[in-house]
């Protein structure tokens, strides 16, 4: 059978941040609603979490901590948030449902939880050529609820990015106009590392889209909240 292929959003330049989250938003309302609507670890784990009072400072500090650090990233999902419809606490989330989780008491978990296995990666780098195959093994109510952004920036730069219905671009694997590609897997810390109210590994990865070369990642980037493969290469064709 012939496989769907995945719709790409060419969005920007836009007049801030706000802006492009909202017309991404907009633009994949239904499968932003579709995939909230169908995420069972949001529905039975995440949002009745949220509302309990034990949850309320991991939240808060949460959204505090990312909104100082990246407060243009932070606007940009307030503004998917609008576009689509939905409410904010949902958006905020989906994108830390991997923060979140470790918190949740494991009475209350279920077969429904969120595996630490979600994807893998094969790279192959030569002289001639960078090729990056990544496997999506991640929560079935993400399947049909994926797209591809290409964002363009006011500063000039652009990019590419495999993106999660309702969630910041990428936090899979995306590439940029300064020849910087990434391919992102999930590395969890043990129990007794986990800490609250650190940089979501989402913010992470938008954060990298905008990065110039593979050390101005490594040196601004947080890198102890995932696990990131970086690939330098031309991809003046793909941009």
């Amino acid at each position: 059978m012939e496989g769907k292929l995945l719709e790409m959003f060419e969005v920007g330049p836009c007049e801030d941040d706000y802006q492009l989250g909202f017309l991404i938003g907009q633009r994949f309302c239904n499968q932003i609603r579709s995939r909230l609507a169908g995420d069972l670890i949001l529905q039975n784990q995440l949002l009745p979490f949220a509302r309990t009072p034990h949850a309320q400072p991991l939240l808060k500090a949460l959204s505090e901590t990312n909104q100082k650090k990246f407060p243009r990233y932070w606007a940009e999902l307030l503004g998917t948030a609008d576009g689509s419809g939905v409410p904010v606490l949902d958006i905020i989330l989906v994108n830390f449902r991997k923060e979140i989780l470790p918190f949740i008491s494991k009475t209350t978990m279920n077969s429904n939880a969120d595996t630490t296995d979600d994807c893998s990666d094969v790279l192959i780098v030569g002289d001639s050529m960078a090729v990056a195959a990544h496997n999506e093994d991640a929560n079935v109510a993400l399947v049909g609820h994926t797209y591809l952004i290409k964002g363009k920036l006011s500063n000039g730069l652009s990019f590419i990015a495999y993106t999660y219905a309702g969630e910041l671009p990428s936090c899979a694997f995306g590439l940029n106009s300064q020849g910087l590609a990434f391919t992102l897997n999930s590395v969890p810390p043990v129990e007794d590392e986990i800490a609250p109210a650190g940089i979501g590994r989402n913010f992470v990865s938008r954060d990298l889209l905008e990065a110039t070369s593979t050390a101005d990642a490594l040196a601004v980037r947080p890198s102890n909240v995932c696990l990131l493969y970086l690939m330098k290469f031309k991809i003046s064709l793909i941009i």
